[in-house]
C-alpha cells in the first residue's frame, strides 16, 4: 500500500461494498466473535493508551482507538445507538458505534477509566498510527453525514439508514440517498521562484496559508482553482496541476490539492475571504517550513496546505 503524506489517507480497511449491501452478511458479521466497534460520542472517537483495548500496532503512551466486542454494549444501548461499517483487515470486521444518545457515556456505558473521547483534530496533531486515524475520519465523515441527513431531500419525511451506513432509504417515497463528499480545491499559487499565501481572520496571528474553496456544479477542477484565486486575490492562472488529496472529515470533504502557475504577480484581496495575502520568495517558505521565520509561519504537517508549500520549496 501506498504511504501519502497527508493526514486522513492511508486507510488500511476494505470496505468491500459488493458485501455490506447484503444485510444478512451484515447480520452474520456483527455476531462474529472477533468483529469490533470504535465508540463515537458527539462527534469524538473513544481512544486509549490500555494494552489489550487498541488494535496492536501502536506504540506505548501512544492514543489509538479503543475496539470493543458487541457484547461490552448492552442492547438498550446498542438499540438506541446509529452502527456503521467500515471495512475489513485480515478477515475481521472493524463497525463504528455512535452512542450519542448516551449523557453520561463513561458510566453509562461502561467505559470510565478505559480511555477518553478525544476531539479528532486535537488526535490529529497527536502521535497516532495514520492508518488508524483515517480509520477514524472515515467513520467521522460518515456519521455526520447521516446526522444532517435525517430527512428526505424530496419529500421531507425522516429516512432511514441502510447498508450499514451507505445508505438512506425514504420509506414514504422511496428515495435512496447516498453519503456525500463535498470537493474542497485548495490550491498554491506560483509564479517564478515565489508562491501566493493569505490569510483570514480565524487564522491565529502570523500564519498564511494556501488558498481554497468548494468546487461548484458544472465546473472542472482546473476552472475551480481558476476562480477561486481569480475571485479570492485577483490571480490570473495559466496552467493548474494535481499534486495531492485528503479527506476532511470536518464535516465530509475532500480537498483536492493542487500547484496553479500564475501569469503575472499582480494580486487583488477581495477583503472578505482573504484579510491579507502576498508572494513569499522561496528561501522565505523554506525558513517557514522549518520553523525559523520569525515575520510569518505556514501550517502544520497534517495540512494538505504545508505539504503544497514543502513540494514548491523543494522540488
Amino acid at each position: 500500500m501506498n504511504v501519502y503524506p497527508n493526514i486522513f489517507s492511508n486507510n488500511p480497511l476494505d470496505r468491500v461494498s459488493y458485501l455490506r449491501s447484503n444485510p444478512n452478511w451484515i447480520k452474520e458479521t456483527i455476531a462474529k466473535d472477533d468483529t469490533v466497534f470504535i465508540p463515537f460520542w458527539r462527534g469524538k472517537p473513544f481512544v486509549s493508551t490500555i494494552s489489550g483495548l487498541i488494535s496492536g500496532n501502536s506504540l506505548p503512551n501512544q492514543q489509538s482507538p479503543a475496539w470493543f466486542p458487541l457484547s461490552f454494549f448492552e442492547n438498550k444501548i446498542i438499540g438506541s445507538s446509529m452502527v456503521i461499517f467500515l471495512g475489513l483487515l485480515n478477515k475481521k470486521a472493524y463497525f463504528s458505534i455512535d452512542i450519542s444518545k448516551v449523557s453520561d457515556p463513561e458510566n453509562e456505558v461502561g467505559l470510565k477509566d478505559l480511555g477518553i473521547f478525544e476531539d479528532l483534530m486535537v488526535l490529529s496533531s497527536q502521535a497516532i498510527d495514520p492508518g488508524e486515524l483515517a480509520i477514524l475520519g472515515q467513520a467521522k465523515a460518515i456519521f455526520e453525514w447521516h446526522n444532517s441527513h435525517r430527512f428526505c431531500s424530496r419529500c421531507g419525511s425522516e429516512s432511514s439508514l441502510s447498508e450499514a451506513g451507505y445508505k438512506r432509504i425514504c420509506g414514504a417515497c422511496n428515495s435512496e440517498h447516498f453519503p456525500r463528499t463535498d470537493p474542497v480545491v485548495i490550491m498554491l499559487a506560483t509564479y517564478n521562484d515565489s508562491a501566493f499565501l493569505g490569510r483570514q481572520k480565524r487564522f491565529p496571528p502570523g500564519m498564511y496559508s494556501a488558498l481554497a474553496g468548494f468546487i461548484e456544479h458544472g465546473e472542472s477542477i482546473e476552472e475551480a482553482v481558476a476562480r477561486e484565486l481569480n475571485e479570492e486575490a485577483g490571480i490570473s492562472t495559466k496552467k493548474v496541476s494535481y499534486h495531492s488529496s485528503q479527506p476532511w472529515a470536518f464535516p465530509f470533504s475532500l480537498m483536492i490539492g493542487c500547484i496553479a502557475e500564475a501569469n503575472s504577480e499582480s494580486f487583488t484581496l477581495d477583503e472578505i475571504e482573504i484579510d491579507e495575502g502576498g508572494w513569499f520568495s522561496r528561501s522565505e517558505l523554506k525558513k517557514a517550513i522549518e520553523g525559523n521565520n520569525s515575520n510569518f509561519f505556514v501550517p502544520p504537517s497534517m495540512a494538505i496546505a504545508h505539504h503544497l508549500i514543502k513540494n514548491f520549496v523543494y522540488n
